[in-house]
C-alpha cells in the first residue's frame, strides 16, 4: 500500500516527466477535463489516444466502454469516464515482481532489443534487491556485446552483486547456465541474466533465446522463473510489435517500460494491456536508480487525466 505521501510524489514525479509536449497523452487528455459527454467529445478523443501510441485496439475498445459507461453512469464527465476505461484495462496489469522465499536462487531472463535499457533496467533491479538484503547474481549473457559486459560489470561493482562473464563470443546458454549454478552452490538469492538484444526479427536471436530457456529447464523445469521483456515507451507501436513477437517465442511473464520519460507519449501502455495483456513489473521515468518504479496503475491514470492542482 502506498502512503498518501507517496503516492503524491509518484504522481507528481510521474506527471511531471509524461507532461511534455502536444502529442503526449498527458497533455492530449488535459483537454477532455470538463468536457460534456457527446459524439463530439468521443471524435476528439479517438484523435488525442491514436496521436498517442494508444492504437487502434486499445482506442476502439476504449471508446466503445466510454460509450457503455455514458448509459450506466451518465452522473459522471468525460474524464472520470475515461479514468474509469483505463482503470479496467490497466488494473489486471498490475501485478508487482515479488521475490518469493523459494526457490533460490529465483532466476530471471532479462531479453528484449538494443537501446531499450535493458541492462541499466538489470542494474537498476540488482540495486533494489541488494538493499533489500537480497544476494544477487549478475550472468552477463549478452556475449555479442563486449560493452554489454563491462556495463553490467560497472553495475555489479555499485550494488555488491556478484558477475558471472566469459570471453566475448562464449555460449550465451553456457554463460547464463554457469551462473545460476554458482549462484545455487553460494546460496544466492537472485539471479538476474542479461541477454543479446539484436532486432526482434532476427530468426537467430529468438533461436538463441530460446535455447537458454531450454538449457535452463535442465536445472528446474521451472527455470526461468520470470522472463522479462523490457521495452522503450519512446518506440510507440514498435514497442508492441517487438513485445508480441517476443511472446510468441518465450512466453513473457512481466513487463518493464522504460523511457516514459523520453520522448515516448504513454499510450504504449494502454496498447499493451489490450493485445498481450502481460503483467507491467516496473516503469521507468528517469536515469536514477529510484525511477525504476513498480507499476501502479491508478497513480499512472492519476498522473495523465487528474487535474495537476488535485
Amino acid at each position: 500500500m502506498i502512503l498518501p505521501k507517496q503516492r503524491s510524489r509518484f504522481v507528481d514525479k510521474l506527471r511531471s516527466r509524461l507532461n511534455h509536449g502536444k502529442a503526449w497523452l498527458a497533455q492530449s487528455l488535459a483537454g477532455i477535463r470538463g468536457k460534456p459527454w457527446d459524439e463530439d467529445t468521443l471524435d476528439d478523443l479517438e484523435t488525442r489516444l491514436l496521436t498517442a501510441d494508444v492504437g487502434v485496439d486499445a482506442t476502439e475498445w476504449l471508446l466503445s466502454r466510454l460509450r457503455a459507461l455514458r448509459l450506466e453512469q451518465p452522473q459522471l464527465d468525460a474524464a472520470q469516464s475515461l479514468e474509469l476505461a483505463m482503470l479496467e484495462l490497466l488494473e489486471p496489469l498490475e501485478q508487482a515482481l515479488e521475490i518469493p522465499e523459494q526457490p533460490r536462487p529465483f532466476v530471471i531472463l532479462t531479453v528484449g532489443v538494443n537501446g531499450t535499457g535493458k541492462t541499466t533496467t538489470i542494474g537498476k533491479l540488482a540495486s533494489r534487491w541488494s538493499a533489500a538484503g537480497l544476494s544477487v547474481v549478475l550472468a552477463a549473457g549478452d556475449t555479442f556485446r563486449a560493452a554489454a559486459v563491462e556495463q553490467l560489470g560497472e553495475w555489479a561493482r555499485r550494488t555488491n552483486a556478484s558477475l558471472i562473464s566469459q570471453q566475448s563470443g562464449a555460449d550465451p546458454a553456457a554463460v547464463i547456465f554457469d551462473a545460476v549454478n554458482a549462484a545455487r552452490s553460494r546460496g544466492a538469492d537472485v539471479v538476474i541474466a542479461d541477454t543479446a538484444g539484436r532486432l526482434h526479427t532476427a530468426g537467430g536471436l529468438m533461436d538463441e533465446l530460446r535455447k537458454i530457456k531450454r538449457v535452463l529447464s535442465r536445472i528446474d523445469p521451472a527455470t526461468p522463473h520470470e522472463t522479462l521483456l523490457v521495452l522503450d515507451a519512446s518506440q510507440g507501436q514498435n514497442a508492441l510489435t517487438q513485445a508480441l513477437e517476443f511472446d510468441r517465442a518465450l512466453k513473457i511473464s512481466g513487463l518493464v517500460i522504460t523511457k516514459l520519460d523520453g520522448t515516448a507519449k504513454g499510450g504504449i501502455l494502454l496498447a499493451v494491456a489490450r493485445q498481450l495483456r502481460t503483467p507491467v513489473r516496473f516503469v521507468g521515468v528517469g536515469e536514477q536508480v529510484e525511477d525504476l518504479i513498480p507499476f501502479k496503475a491508478r497513480e499512472f491514470v492519476a498522473a495523465l487525466i487528474q487535474d495537476p492542482a488535485t
